[in-house]
């Protein structure tokens, strides 16, 4: 049955419509379907209760023929419209013992049958474990590479335990300002046009200001989906990129935990059932350690201080029914402007997220459909100036309603949903080179989406969708994407286009963009900033320990609103409008063998903003380089197991990032009376040259060495060691130049490491 769904007219009448019509729409579908045999369920691990992903389910008619697929991130499968009759069902995954049981299934039956699969080993043909191998440094699909917990530890860090950010900085045409910073830019956008959620909960500044960490450490992760474009629908609200990032249940049938130390961090760990076999906890912190250890060693300062603590409920309400309630709180505090001798004053900068929500999960009896509710609160506290009397504050919060539902449909499903949210966000600015500026805006943003999944044949799916959605008080806007896939053997191609929205805006000091500082406001245009995505991938697997992929992309950015450009240093509000491209390729090649993994990536990026003038007074620089923009970018990774040690390489070169000349400096004497200039010292100011971002800061190249070794104490008792080196030849690498001092500060020199981790 086609499946169509439109919208006429404007304002919220038309949004309710456009709901109603979908929910009808796609529930005509399901009851179309009424008349065959639906078998779902959850897929479980017998030790400790976690859900598997990528369990390859299967119905066999015993005929030879085949229904089935993998599980999803919460352990779901559904195999749709069966013809009545006999079947045996198979369940099969990397390790675990292959489930097997038989079926009569009925005409109209709705059979819910959970899987529990026990560890062991088990041969499988290459489908089985093409199905279940869904992550991978090469394995792109459409813009989108999904990320495990074990990809992230394959990456050398200063800690016994892995980070997301880690791993990201590991992937082509995506941009982190190194050791220190906090930033992530991918694919030519900026930090906060970037998607960053855990759980469903939105995490505004997840980066922490010491750049080897984020609120993500991999012992809470069960998967990250990483969109560098080209997402769908159900991600509304940012133009540049989403990280979604789902972390794990708690172990259900046995208490464990764990804690470890190292210069950088010190953490803790703990999980198990709070009612066995139906509600677990899991629960992670960290606190930096850097006064303590790192900075006794270190040859450079090290003026930073960060925490973060996650903790999760999850249960199993029914056979079909999921409830979990995740938190977040990070803390984030370092000094990035160094006391200067004429100013007298050391400026700091700090930022805390605040996040809790809650998801239900259901899947009903009657309908072959996976509902989901989310309801959480987000919030973003940040400062800037001296301790303890910041000039520059923002404060950007939202509460959020979603309702995410998938319609299962023979091998083709529907996805459609709709949320509310309610943003505020509110800043006051003051310093040396501004007035007191206080903003707050709190307004509504509505909207609805439909996106089917249509499997054509021989391979071919497309997913086609829009959303509806409504800011406040502007005319409804509409956003059509498409997604794209064509599996054929060992080649597979891909691609997706759309047209993406966003309507609040970080406005930062644009001369540095080492500068994190950011207020968060509402576009002064109604239909908010415009990104129009386009991308083409190809992936090949030309033996079943190699992977290759190529990707394009081209990104038309409109509506970008920055801070009125002038030769004279500020943080201004005064917002002047822009417009941008970014195009590029990402070139990946992945080698999995028993004996070593490894990866080398290369991705060449290059993005233009044009300014359009506010007033005759301001400077038109033309088009000019954002400072984010790296060209080219190099990755290479060798993971192997030697002697019982496991070995970790990593070398990672980018080239030099643009920055600003300095055309001379002048004095600056406030005229608010008889002033005698001959006694009134002023205060200095730099004159940018009125072109920005010509020249280039030398390229960053670095080297990191890890090795670990895990065994079990005589007590029972999992001990893990760590040694290694970051920036093993002392590359001087540059983070920051003060051109009003001439003051450069560089990244970290060469780390050792070392670090301890016990559990049970």
């Amino acid at each position: 049955m086609p499946l169509v769904c439109s919208t006429v007219g404007k304002g919220k009448t038309l949004l309710g419509w456009s709901i109603a019509f979908c929910l009808w729409a796609v529930m005509g579908v399901s009851v179309s379907w009424a008349q065959n045999a639906t078998i779902r369920g959850f897929v479980i691990a017998e030790e400790d209760g976690e859900s598997l992903q990528g369990v390859n389910v299967v119905l066999d008619d015993l005929r030879g023929n085949l229904e089935g697929g993998a599980t999803d991130g919460d352990g779901f499968y559904l195999i749709p419209g069966i013809t009545p009759g006999q079947y045996v069902l198979r369940a099969t995954f990397i390790g675990f013992a292959t489930y097997v049981d038989t079926l009569t299934l009925e005409p109209g039956a709705r059979l819910l049958r959970n899987i529990e699969m026990s560890s062991g080993s088990v041969e499988m043909d290459e489908i089985a474990v093409e199905a279940e191998r869904e992550s991978g440094a090469a394995r792109v699909t459409a813009g989108l590479q999904s990320v495990q917990a074990q990809d992230i530890e394959l990456v050398p860090a200063p800690d016994v335990s892995g980070d997301l950010v880690s791993y990201l900085s590991t992937m082509p045409s995506v941009v982190l300002m190194g050791d220190r910073g906090g930033q992530v830019f991918i694919r030519g956008g900026e930090p906060t046009q970037n998607m960053t959620m855990i759980d469903g909960m939105d995490v505004f500044q997840p980066f922490h200001v010491l750049g080897f960490y984020s609120a993500f450490p991999s012992e809470i992760v069960s998967r990250a989906d990483i969109y560098a474009g080209g997402f769908g629908n159900k991600y509304i609200g940012r133009i540049s990129s989403v990280i979604d990032v789902y972390t794990r249940n708690g172990n259900k049938r046995a208490l464990s935990a764990s804690a470890s130390m190292s210069p950088f961090t010190s953490a803790a760990h703990l999980e198990g059932p709070l009612l066995r076999d139906r509600i677990s906890i899991l629960g992670s912190a960290r606190v930096s350690t850097l006064d303590q250890f790192a900075s006794q060693y270190i040859d450079a300062p090290l003026p930073f201080k960060f925490n973060d603590f996650f903790g999760k409920i999850h249960a199993r309400v029914g056979r079909s029914t999921q409830v979990s309630v995740s938190a977040l709180s990070t803390y984030d505090r370092g000094t990035l402007i160094s006391e200067d001798d004429f100013f007298q004053r050391s400026d700091a900068i700090a930022w805390r997220n605040t996040a809790i929500g809650g998801r239900y999960l259901v899947a009903p009896a009657a309908l072959s459909v996976l509902g989901e509710v989310l309801v959480s609160y987000s919030r973003l506290d940040s400062e800037f100036g001296p301790p303890g009397d910041p000039t520059r504050t923002a404060v950007l919060e939202t509460v959020n309603t979603a309702v995410n539902m998938t319609n299962y449909v023979g091998n083709s499903e529907v996805n459609w949903g709709f949320f509310l949210k309610a943003p505020t966000t509110e800043a006051e600015l003051d310093g040396l080179f501004q007035n007191v500026q206080t903003k707050r805006f709190l307004t509504s943003h509505t909207g609805a989406y439909l996106e089917p999944e249509i499997y054509l044949r021989n391979g071919l799916y497309i997913r086609p969708g829009f959303s509806v959605q409504a800011f406040g008080t502007a005319d409804i806007s509409f956003e059509p994407r498409l997604r794209v896939r064509w599996e054929g053997g060992i080649h597979h191609l891909s691609g997706a286009a759309g047209i993406y929205r966003q309507h609040i805006l970080g406005v930062s000091d644009r001369r540095d963009a080492t500068n994190i500082f950011t207020a968060w406001l509402e576009t002064p245009v109604h239909e908010g900033m415009r990104a129009v995505h386009v991308l083409l991938g190809y992936r090949v697997e030309p033996a079943p320990w190699m992977e290759v992929s190529l990707e394009g992309f081209f990104k038309d950015m409109d509506n970008l609103f920055i801070g009125e450009w002038t030769a004279f240093p500020s943080f201004t509000t005064r917002l002047q409008q822009a417009f941008g491209q970014s195009a590029g390729f990402d070139l990946r090649l992945e080698l999995r063998r028993p004996a070593f993994y490894g990866f080398i990536n290369y991705g060449y990026s290059n993005t233009l903003y044009e300014v359009i003038p506010i007033s005759e007074a301001s400077i038109d620089p033309g088009k000019f380089r954002p400072p984010h923009d790296r060209h080219h970018q190099l990755n290479a990774l060798l993971a192997t197991n030697l002697y019982g040690f496991d070995v970790s390489v990593r070398w990672q070169f980018g080239s030099g990032l643009p920055y600003t000349r300095v055309e001379g400096f002048d004095g600056f004497i406030l005229m608010d009376g008889v002033v005698n200039v001959d006694e009134v010292r002023g205060f200095p100011r730099v004159i940018y040259e009125s072109i920005p971002y010509q020249a280039v800061l030398p390229a960053y190249h670095r080297l990191d060495i890890s090795v670990e070794r895990s065994f079990s104490s005589p007590g029972g008792l999992e001990v893990t060691t760590q040694v290694g080196l970051l920036n093993v030849y002392d590359r001087t690498n540059l983070f920051s130049l003060d051109l009003l001092t001439a003051q450069r500060s560089d990244q970290l020199p060469v780390i050792p490491v070392a670090g301890v981790k016990i559990g049970f």
